[in-house]
């Protein structure tokens, strides 16, 4: 009997080797072979990993070299018109990335995490055929290590309630062209082996489900289901409840249900139909999406709970989520504090807690060295617990006594002494924050870590760079301009370094979207400001110009959705600890004479929960966390925000009572659709919307712009209007953002004059 499970696996690879052979590949340094070569390295040590952990259920095809939603809409044959003639890997890249005739497919957040995926778009003339090669070869790579996996599939719905229609209509109508080629899938999967387990994740039944999906899964999973009967089919769901979707599942032949107990516990309320159908309960139990060690005795009191509504011997116990959003191992955080690190579990060593668990919970015997493991994982629990590093006094009493919540003066008051005192005009050019960070840069900040070189000589290195960046930007014409941020690594490790509460790691990457892996660092204990984190950089970079200079900084929500979070405060808690330390570095900026602030809310909407009924409470708290994080401003002080992948219909009247003065936003994959929203319900404020895309390497013409400003102009007048890239510039080489923001110059010069004619 098979008692354990993993959802998925970080593919990165430990050392990040997907990330350098993929990149050393785009940079034309090596061919594809190599890709190809540690790919299947990875694949062999991963699915060693977990069957040396004693993981019963092990996944194939988690593994992609870019994203699994583009792995589906490659095997479905999804492919765009666009990229129509290019094949094998050109194709597959070219659609995530663009090239130099096609712009890549849209990106976005997956659910409320910070993993983006691509968006499939759908077209009505598109002929849809399917090649499940990807899928198989993967199985049967496995096979050859001796390890028999189940595999995974983006379930069929899920992809239609993901993708986006050219034509703008409603994806669910392409449910009759999809569902035979997953049919047809399935016999091919049965031909693989006797038996064989294939997971279906259908994460989009975590979400309010209108009737018109709910109506679907029937029909598709009996389909489904009796295409083979060999085929042991589990619905796997995660990151919260799925309570009307499991009413209709155990009227199925599905083998299993995979529930999340951890960010879904309303899951309760479907044991007892799950009991009745008979069907395996797949029992997410193990924190996929955080990092703090799992607390085994809780965790097998709660499967003790569960197993009060269904039989003991239908439970398998499982990760809440793959691992995915997880770093990789604690085997390589060398420099970490003991202390500290004995609190945390990355993907690797979760494989452990979830055997121990499992073989507690089912009562098999344990050897000496799992009982140790299992008073160590007490013990490491109880430390947590009683720490004083975690609670600070001196913090819990401020933010209990905050007086001021918002700014001074309504927006239309603020706005005109800003324009009478900054003198910008219409379709001001600037950029979101950071420019690429050059091996040089990484270099001297990595030394600097290391002590293999002093501040003095580090300072000189950052101070040189941040010249270099403001000669460029007064050469090309830019308008407001920024530092650069070459003195940090990333956007929330760097303030996460200077705020106490918080701790980091030199290893724990986690993919973000393709090669990009972002650092996050972690939340232990309550957070303070010791002293200003960002004045001498941003008064240097002014010093150095007679234009504006916007002080960078990142906002509290966004600060918090992208760390891993302390579990024993709520999130709220925590976040209006962090809203605090900003409003000091607020205040301290415009004091030292910055007249534009941009408090980045990159992952504001990512944080949003996935049922509605949840969402009133979080926009209280995070919108009333970035106006205490900018209460200090004056009112000639300019506050921008930034956000990032987001669909505005549902937030606008949020964003509103955010009440920044300008927002910048990522719509260059998009056109001007998430700007309409805008224009329709009459917004006041400044938009600072994207007009190329920085997630592909390729450089957008001048005509190109001025077309998307054209595009633009057509939802909000020129006054209302900035004129930036779509988000930070960190990730691209400088002979790609040169001759870009060349472009975009050139391009508002010329929509000015044809504006003034």
């Amino acid at each position: 009997m098979s008692h354990n499970y993993v959802i998925g696996f970080p593919r990165i690879g430990e050392q990040r080797e997907l990330k350098k052979a993929l990149e050393s590949y785009w940079a034309k340094e090596t061919d594809f072979c190599e890709v190809e070569k540690v790919a299947s390295q990875l694949k062999a040590r991963h699915w060693n990993y977990q069957k040396n952990a004693g993981i019963d259920f092990i996944s194939s095809n988690d593994f992609s070299l870019y994203d699994n939603m583009l792995d589906t809409a490659v095997m479905l044959g999804a492919v765009p018109a666009r990229f129509k003639g290019l094949e094998k890997e050109e194709l597959y890249f070219a659609m995530a990335r663009g090239n130099k005739d096609a712009v890549a497919m849209e990106m976005t957040k997956w659910f409320n995490t910070n993993y983006h995926y691509i968006v499939p778009e759908l077209s009505t003339t598109d002929s849809y055929r399917l090649d499940a090669s990807k899928l198989i070869n993967e199985y049967k790579e496995a096979k050859a290590q001796g390890i028999t996996t189940k595999i995974n599939l983006i379930g069929p719905i899920t992809f239609l309630g993901l993708s986006k229609r050219v034509d703008r209509g409603d994806t669910y109508e392409f449910f009759g062209k999809i569902l035979p080629l997953y049919e047809q899938l399935i016999k091919e999967i049965a031909t693989l082996d006797e038996n064989i387990t294939v997971q279906i994740d259908e994460p989009i039944f975590v979400k309010d489900i209108e009737p018109k999906v709910l109506s679907l899964i029937k029909p598709c999973y009996d389909a489904l289901c009796n295409a083979a009967d060999s085929v042991n089919i589990i619905v796997s769901t995660y990151f919260e409840h799925a309570n009307e979707a499991v009413k209709v599942l155990v009227h199925t032949p599905v083998w299993g249900i995979g529930l999340d107990f951890l960010y879904g516990e309303k899951n309760f309320e479907s044991l007892e139909s799950i009991d009745k159908s008979g069907k395996k309960l797949i029992a997410g139990v193990v924190d996929g999406r955080n990092i703090w060690k799992n607390d085994i005795e809780a965790t097998v009191a709660l499967l003790e709970k569960i197993a009060q509504s269904v039989d003991k011997e239908n439970i398998i116990v499982s990760t809440s989520s793959s691992l995915l959003h997880t770093p990789f191992t604690l085997k390589y955080e060398e420099k970490m504090d003991a202390e500290v690190k004995n609190w945390l579990s990355y993907a690797v060593e979760k494989l452990d807690e979830l055997n121990l668990i499992t073989k507690t919970f089912f009562g098999k015997p344990l050897s000496d060295a799992e009982q140790e493991a299992l008073e160590a994982n007490k013990a490491a629990n109880e430390s947590r617990r009683t720490s004083v590093r975690i609670h600070d006094k001196t913090v819990q009493e401020r933010v209990a006594n905050i007086s001021k919540f918002e700014r001074d003066g309504k927006y239309e008051e603020r706005i005109a002494i800003q324009h009478a005192a900054l003198k910008y005009e219409p379709l001001a050019t600037t950029t979101i924050g950071s420019f690429p960070q050059t091996p040089e840069v990484r270099k001297a900040r990595r030394e600097f870590k290391n002590g293999i070189i002093d501040e003095a000589t580090y300072i000189k290195a950052m101070r040189d760079y941040i010249d270099e960046c403001v000669a460029f930007q007064e050469e090309c014409g830019l308008e407001v301009l920024v530092h650069g941020e070459p003195e940090r690594n990333d956007m929330v490790e760097y303030f996460g370094e200077q705020l106490q509460g918080y701790g980091f790691s030199q290893n724990g990457w986690v993919q973000s979207y393709g090669s990009r892996c972002v650092k996050p660092p972690f939340i232990y204990g309550d957070i303070s400001r010791p002293e200003p984190m960002t004045v001498e950089w941003i008064t240097y970079a002014q010093s150095k110009t007679e234009k504006i200079m916007k002080g960078m900084l990142t906002g509290p929500v966004t600060i918090l959705n992208w760390s891993f979070v302390r579990d024993d405060l709520p999130r709220s808690e925590v976040s209006k600890q962090i809203a605090v330390a900003i409003c000091d570095e607020v205040d301290d900026l415009q004091h030292a004479g910055i007249k534009i602030i941009q408090v980045d809310e990159a992952a504001f909407k990512e944080g949003y929960p996935l049922r509605s009924e949840n969402i009133p409470t979080y926009e209280s708290w995070a919108v009333r966390d970035f106006k205490i994080a900018v209460s200090s401003a004056k009112q000639e002080t300019q506050i921008h925000t930034h956000m990032c992948y987001s669909e505005f219909n549902d937030i606008i009247r949020t964003i509103e009572a955010m009440d920044a003065d300008v927002i910048s936003i990522e719509t260059a994959r998009s056109g001007n659709e998430l700007l309409k929203i805008f224009a329709e319900v009459g917004y006041k404020q400044e938009v600072g919307p994207g007009v190329y895309d920085i997630h592909s390497p390729r450089i957008p013409s001048v005509e190109e712009i001025v077309a998307q400003i054209h595009k633009l102009l057509e939802v909000l007048p020129k006054e209302q209007l900035w004129i930036n890239p779509d988000c930070g510039l960190k990730t691209r080489k400088w002979e790609e953002v040169k001759p870009s923001l060349e472009n975009m110059v050139k391009a508002v010069q010329i929509v000015r004059k044809e504006l003034e004619a």
